[in-house]
């Protein structure tokens, strides 16, 4: 038990030490040795590293790309409109000394980002009107404000790689008066394109009532020459019947005549007793 007891001691000991002395840098950090405060060295090579005990500290800094979302900002466009702007931007840690020395920690690094970003894009975004900023001028505004941000915040110990706008609004206060007035431009275009519908279509209809008119005068006409043909052809067929006795064609016409006059039973005819029409029933009577 006493021998069990010895062996185990220097072992504790030697564990004791060992994880004093030796520590792992994980694939997604960075360190910075320091001794006494001094810096010493940086190592990024993920793996086993040793230290001197006590004297020496190890600062740990994520070696990954880091990410801040920043809050929405209220922006002025060159055509004096105010624009709401969320925006995300990427970084990495460059340079852990650097980064250590200027702004200690992660929050610090965000607060220095989004200053700098805020900076840039109100100055950027107030050389450009807002149509642009939401259509074709948006991604070289966001390449500008990424390569100013990157160059300014070297002294930091961050590279920027990349800042993106999320989302652009107009502020709430002016989003009611902005729908109202696309509403009524809405409305004005299509009140336009229904009164040129309404003219379009009174055109066609004249025009086709004066194609209506034209056909039926015509077929009116064509008819009429028709009838007239006939007619003639008629007229030259009795003729020809009854050219050999053209009085008892006038006897038939008279009869007809007759029956077309006196055929009703309430029909009253008042005639002079003298008149032609009534020649043959003179000559039947006596």
């Amino acid at each position: 038990m006493s021998r069990l007891r010895f062996l185990t001691l220097p072992a504790l000991v030697l564990f004791i030490a060992g994880s004093m002395c030796l520590y792992t840098v994980d694939e997604t950090q960075q360190v910075i040795v320091t001794q006494f405060g001094e810096y010493k060295r940086t190592i990024r090579e993920p793996g086993l590293q040793w230290k001197l005990p006590v004297v020496e500290a190890v600062l740990r800094f994520p070696q990954r790309i880091l990410a801040s979302d920043a809050s929405p900002a209220k922006y002025l466009t060159l055509d004096k409109k105010r624009v709401a702007i969320d925006h995300l931007t990427r970084w990495r840690i460059a340079d852990p000394l650097i980064f250590f020395k200027t702004v200690r920690d992660e929050a610090g690094a965000r607060a220095r980002i989004d200053d700098i970003v805020f900076s840039d894009l109100r100055r950027e975004l107030a050389s450009h009107p807002f149509a642009k900023i939401i259509s074709e001028q948006r991604e070289p505004i966001m390449e500008t404000v990424t390569a100013n941000a990157a160059e300014k915040t070297k002294q930091f110990g961050i590279e920027v790689l990349d800042v993106r706008i999320k989302r652009a609004d107009l502020p709430e206060e002016v989003q009611a008066s902005v729908f109202a007035r696309m509403q009524a431009e809405r409305e004005r275009e299509a009140k336009r394109y229904r009164s040129e519908g309404e003219e379009e279509a009174a055109k066609i209809r004249a025009t086709s009532d004066k194609e209506r008119t034209i056909i039926l005068a015509k077929a009116y006409e064509e008819s009429q020459k028709m009838r007239g043909e006939g007619d003639a052809l008629s007229t030259r067929a009795y003729a020809e019947a009854y050219e050999p006795n053209a009085e008892f064609y006038g006897f038939v016409r008279r009869l007809e005549a007759y029956r077309t006059i006196m055929g009703g039973a309430k029909s009253t005819v008042v005639l002079s007793t003298g008149s032609d029409l009534f020649r043959f029933l003179e000559s039947a009577g006596r």
